[in-house]
């Protein structure tokens, strides 16, 4: 029993792993804001760029969203896109932001055909780090805040 185990948890992590290679490889995300405007992080080259999925009835990430917003603000050399994961009208999140406001652009994304570029998020918030270079430096499950950025982006220099 225990052999049956261990040979389904090894073949199971066999195949988590190309999952993970693809997240870990230059991500190509181009996705439309809510405010209509096209996001793309291949133009972000050269910049840290901070990806964040999050909704609107997890408590953690709102928790979270000053501290990515502060982030961005006071570094001129990172921005962020925030990914809304979750099945709702866009203008559902459009009030919820006017409560709680952000300084980096929100884009909605379906949930059950989220963007190909990541692997979909298993908790949330998640958030991905994106290099200068334009590949993954850091993944982070569950809340962020601005050390724990300044200390990603600094162990990836």
């Amino acid at each position: 029993m225990i052999r049956r185990f261990l040979a389904v948890a090894v073949v199971a992590l066999a195949f988590a792993g190309p999952a993970m290679a693809a997240t870990a490889a230059a991500p190509d995300l181009k996705i439309t804001t809510l405010d209509g405007k096209p996001f793309d992080l291949a133009a972000q080259h050269g910049k840290w760029v901070v990806v964040n999925y999050w909704a609107t009835w997890c408590v953690p990430c709102i928790k979270e969203m000053p501290d990515i917003s502060a982030f961005v603000k006071n570094h001129k050399n990172v921005t962020a896109i925030g990914l809304a994961f979750e099945d709702t009208d866009a203008k559902e999140i459009r009030a919820f932001l006017a409560k709680h406001p952000v300084v980096y652009p929100i884009a909605q994304v379906d949930v059950m055909d989220p963007p190909k570029a990541f692997e979909p998020p298993k908790g949330l918030p998640t958030t991905y780090l994106i290099a200068p270079d334009g590949t993954v430096a850091k993944r982070f499950v569950g809340p962020v805040t601005e050390q724990s950025l300044g200390e990603a982006i600094s162990k990836g220099k």
